[in-house]
């Protein structure tokens, strides 16, 4: 059974570098230690309240769920308006 759930858990294969002050990190792993919890999990836990909470408001869909856009076309360069030598 146990072999069932680790297949079911969602693979995180992805990550996100932020730049803090050392203060603000220290303090933070010392709270979530205190609280017998990891900072990574409780900044996945956040994002994931993040997004669900704003996805309701604002009819977003994450982005495995949009269709996918069509590339639009580069624009041509217009002609230059530089002055011809005489």
């Amino acid at each position: 059974m146990d072999s069932e759930k680790r297949a079911k858990k969602a693979v995180k294969d992805s990550q996100l570098i932020i730049r803090i002050k050392r203060e603000d990190r220290d303090a933070f792993i010392e709270l979530c230690e205190a609280q017998d919890t990891s900072a990574a999990r409780e900044i996945r836990r956040f994002i994931k309240e993040f997004i669900s909470s704003h996805t309701r408001e604002t009819e977003i869909e994450p982005a495995d769920k949009r269709p996918e856009k069509e590339a639009e076309p580069w624009p041509k360069n217009p002609k230059s308006n530089r002055s011809k030598k005489k």
